[in-house]
């Protein structure tokens, strides 16, 4: 019998038992995503939040609050903290200037496939987990995107080409980049990146095909260069006092729901790659692999910023690249 098979039956009867009383001791989590409704980190969310729900009989409800309708993405991490919201998902490596370990996954051509991000990330979550736990933040999944490709509404060749673009900044790696490729990164959220191109605030950036196929921004650009450069994650956290409320056979449920969600979610970031390149060719945006002598830029700057990356993370930084490279 599956381990949700049993959650399920076994809530049916914890709720048999105290049919009486189980209305006065349910209790709703709110979860805010940045994403849009029909993005397959919203789906995946819901579906988390549904098996939450049934595992524990209506005991814990969550209910999940896409596009940044709750909070904007740059919100979540900071109310999951406060208790403003008891659970929510945030692109993590968006916080990197908080704690370099919340970057480990947009480490430039580190792990630019998806098995090379699920060796990283299992080098590295302990590491990663200790530091939420510092900020009162419990760990429940993790998902990547596709690997990262670069945007641009012309043709570049070499990082010359990009002198003064506009560049939609997501985290610290992309500002970087921006900054030794000689473009002014602009801080704009995936929520407002359609209005940012149509308006010209923004002119161009990096992100996974899904982020170009939601938003649509073929209606703005014209080229998609294919470098894979990381594939960041988007994580659920919970409160730490919220999560320590908990009965021990609800945070089970949450924790075997989570993890349920991780294999699913990875699997579908894997079917949807390339759907989401070929809708990018066929709205007349050309897709293609860097050129040499940009592929030969982007890796210098690579190297660099992996290097800066361990100089800023320490011990547990090294500890979790070294892990990983000896796999």
């Amino acid at each position: 019998m599956s381990l949700k098979r049993t959650l399920t039956l076994s809530a049916a009867a914890v709720a048999l038992v105290g049919a009486s009383t189980a209305g006065a001791y349910a209790e709703k989590w709110d979860m805010p995503m940045a994403y849009a409704a029909s993005n397959y980190h919203s789906e995946n969310g819901a579906v988390f939040a549904a098996c939450v729900t049934e595992a524990t009989g209506g005991d814990l409800e969550i209910v999940t609050h896409p596009g940044g309708s709750l909070y904007k993405g740059g919100e979540i991490k900071r109310a999951v903290q406060t208790g403003q919201a008891p659970i929510g998902e945030r692109l993590l490596s968006a916080h990197a200037n908080e704690d370099p370990l919340f970057g480990v996954d947009s480490i430039p051509f580190l792990a630019t496939s998806f098995d090379d991000s699920v060796a990283l990330w299992k080098a590295a979550s302990g590491a990663v987990k200790e530091a939420l736990a510092k900020q009162n933040l419990e760990y429940v999944y993790a998902v990547p995107w596709p690997p990262q490709g670069l945007y641009f509404k012309k043709e570049v060749a070499g990082v010359s080409d990009m002198s003064g673009i506009k560049f939609r900044a997501y985290n610290a790696a992309t500002a970087r980049i921006a900054e030794l490729a000689g473009m002014v990164p602009v801080q704009i959220e995936a929520a407002e990146l359609s209005q940012a191109l149509a308006t010209g605030v923004a002119e161009a950036f990096i992100s996974s095909g899904s982020t170009g196929y939601d938003r649509k921004v073929w209606e703005q650009l014209t080229h998609f260069y294919d470098v894979q450069a990381w594939l960041p994650r988007n994580t659920v956290f919970v409160n730490k006092d919220a999560w320590d409320a908990l009965s021990d056979a609800n945070k089970a449920a949450v924790t075997e729901c989570g993890a349920q969600a991780e294999a699913a979610g990875l699997a579908k970031a894997k079917e949807l790659t390339q759907f989401y390149l070929d809708g990018l060719a066929e709205n007349g945006m050309e897709v293609a692999a860097p050129g040499d002598a940009l592929k030969a830029e982007l890796q210098g700057f690579g190297e660099t910023m992996t290097q800066e990356w361990l100089d800023s993370a320490g011990d547990a930084g090294k500890a979790a690249v070294d892990a990983y490279k000896a796999m």
